[in-house]
């Protein structure tokens, strides 16, 4: 495993020096052959590509503020009406849909749609959408589901998540995001919960003036330890085993005979007789899945009231 593809958290001891009263929390996030892996799944434009790795390492270090055994979905959302996207040329570049998605594995997966033409101007960041929502979706385990939707706000991601936390959490939040082609990187700073003393609003100042100072090329090339003793050699930090991130997509032949199902055997034979088979790409990791009659057969065999002989 790449030593950039982990996620590194630490807590900062204050002036209390106990762990347990640590007045703000961190995390570092490094990505590369996880990164690689997810940019190769499609050809995006350098623009989009930016704002796609943005979101990669925002979602995993929101993913790792949680206790939980799940998912975290973010969603970047347009407003931009589907008569209006084009690919003509000389159309501005813009984004309509982001996804992506980090299990409580730190395991990776999503994608970007756009429209317009790369060529035609330098577009970068959240202008890239010119107005839409940013939605966080969390999914437990045990099937609960949490929802926050808001504005896009800011010219970068960094800002509309801010303002997420804002809103929704009322938990004092910083973030830093970097991407490029070869790698991403993203630093969050949050207040640590009921902490709310004079000497903690001082910590949290001093510690985001100082993540303040890091600059796109450190994020991108700097190597964790160094980048954090860079900025926080002062702090009393204690910093935690780094957890290995990885691009991991969940589909399966089962979970798309799952879907299948689920459009009913009148659909999946009409279809199978219009085409001869049923082709189902997976847009994350762009894997195929191939049902023909006898495999679509097989899906319904076991199921009540059901019968093979449209399937033939």
């Amino acid at each position: 495993m790449n030593a950039k593809d982990q996620l590194h958290r630490f807590i900062f001891l204050g002036t209390q020096g106990d762990e347990r009263l640590a007045p703000v929390r961190g995390e570092l996030v490094q990505l590369d052959r996880s990164w690689q892996a997810l940019l190769d799944r499609s050809k995006y434009p350098p623009a989009v590509a930016e704002l796609l790795g943005e979101a990669a390492v925002a979602a995993v270090l929101l993913a790792a503020t949680l206790k939980i055994d799940g998912k975290l979905t973010l969603q970047i959302v347009s407003d931009t009406p589907i008569s209006e996207r084009t690919h003509a040329a000389g159309k501005p570049l813009a984004v309509h849909l982001l996804v992506m998605q980090v299990t409580s594995k730190r395991e990776l997966r999503g994608l970007a749609r756009w429209h317009g033409d790369a060529l035609a101007d330098d577009t970068r960041g959240l202008k890239l959408l010119a107005g839409g929502r940013l939605v966080m979706t969390i999914e437990t385990a045990r099937g609960e589901r949490y929802q926050g939707i808001v504005p896009l706000e800011g010219e970068r991601l960094a800002h509309a998540l801010q303002g997420y936390f804002e809103r929704s959490e009322q938990l004092p939040t910083r973030l830093w995001l970097e991407a490029d082609l070869h790698h991403a990187t993203g630093l969050l700073v949050q207040k640590m919960p009921e902490h709310h003393a004079a000497v903690d609003d001082e910590d949290w100042a001093r510690i985001v003036a100082l993540a303040d100072t890091v600059t796109r090329d450190e994020l991108l090339d700097l190597p964790a330890e160094t980048l954090l003793r860079r900025l926080f050699h002062e702090e009393d930090r204690r910093i935690y085993t780094p957890e290995h991130v990885h691009f991991m997509c969940t589909c399966t032949r089962e979970r798309v005979g799952d879907m299948l199902r689920g459009l009913g055997h009148e659909e999946v034979a009409n279809t199978l007789a219009e085409l001869g088979e049923i082709e189902v790409d997976c847009e994350f990791c762009n894997a195929r899945y191939v049902f023909d009659a006898v495999d679509a057969a097989a899906l319904f065999v076991d199921l009540p009231h059901s019968s093979a002989q449209g399937l033939h």
